[in-house]
């Protein structure tokens, strides 16, 4: 009997007899052409990169990663993010690109206003960034122009006027979001708030650690938004301080976290917490209450002045 296929002649792609079964008696379509995709790659990828190459929405291709997994032909989860862009993301090609421009009208409103706030026409390759986060990653459109509008805000912010970020800036941001779970506008406004707020509270900090009115570097940014996020106040980390140039004769930022760091481990977050808890192994609670410090008092002083407008 003649065969009724048609050999291409390219690499074949086994499935094996068992895997088969499961597909066939599963029914579902989509579950096997992703499951052909992955044979094609050698299962190197993971599913959701194949998006750009099956031309599926993210909930369609997590449905059907979700089959393979209940079918066994799937390795658990490891997360459900991608730590940060990665070399198996989708690459869309220009026909990718020009296939969503023409047939949705939000990403076509999306590409025009991110190209209007960068001040740029942007490449395919560009256009190829806010594809894979509307599409891989699955953010909706208003959530990636909000994301973009903050990245280009916060460039201008460090570096002046007329700066502005790239698009792989913007796509390593895109990737902290979905970490987040920031996947809605209200989940975004809420994010930016709460970044807003720590923002306006970093001057307090760089003077609690006497370094004037300059912005923190990036390096030290991260350093004093961890300390927000534990809950130290400005007072709080001025104790910190204290205790660093007292050891080290200088700032030394990796040694104050590391005080930081244990008094956290202790649940000692405010300054008359620090104060109580923070003895030496064998002293007697019953201890006078520490005296006030330099750095404590430096903030008091900085506090009056900014609530008198001086």
């Amino acid at each position: 009997m003649a065969s009724v296929l048609v050999y291409s002649g390219d690499e074949s792609v086994t499935v094996t007899a068992q895997a088969a079964k499961r597909l066939l008696e599963r029914g579902d379509g989509d579950a096997a052409l992703l499951y052909l995709a992955l044979l094609r790659h050698h299962g190197t990828v993971q599913p959701r990169s194949l998006a750009g190459e099956l031309r599926w929405e993210r909930l369609r291709i997590e449905e059907a990663e979700k089959t393979l997994r209940e079918l066994g032909l799937l390795a658990p989860a490891a997360a459900e993010v991608p730590p940060a862009p990665a070399d198996d993301r989708p690459a869309y090609q220009r026909a990718d690109v020009a296939d969503r421009l023409e047939k949705s009208a939000d990403f076509r409103s999306l590409t025009a206003e991110v190209e209007r706030k960068l001040g740029k026409r942007l490449t395919t390759p560009d256009i190829g960034i806010l594809l894979g986060l509307n599409d891989y990653l699955g953010l909706p459109a208003d959530v990636i122009y909000l994301l973009v509008c903050h990245c280009a805000e916060r460039v201008q912010r460090r570096y002046g006027e007329g700066r502005r970020p790239g698009m792989k800036q913007i796509e390593k941001e895109g990737y902290a979001w979905a970490r987040m779970g920031i996947d809605t506008q209200a989940e975004a406004a809420a994010y930016l708030k709460r970044y807003a707020e720590r923002q306006g509270m970093l001057p307090r900090y760089m003077y609690a650690l006497q370094l004037g009115d300059r912005m923190p570097a990036p390096s030290e940014e991260k350093y004093l938004a961890a300390w927000q996020e534990m809950g130290f106040s400005p007072e709080a980390v001025a104790l910190a301080y204290d205790k660093t140039v007292l050891k080290c004769h200088e700032l030394k930022w990796a040694y104050c976290n590391g005080i930081l760091k244990r008094w956290h481990e202790a649940g000692l977050h405010t300054p008359e917490e620090i104060q109580a808890g923070d003895r030496p192994a064998g002293s007697r609670q019953t201890a006078p209450p520490a005296k006030e410090t330099e750095g404590v008092a430096w903030m008091k002083k900085y506090i009056e002045q900014r609530n008198k407008g001086v």
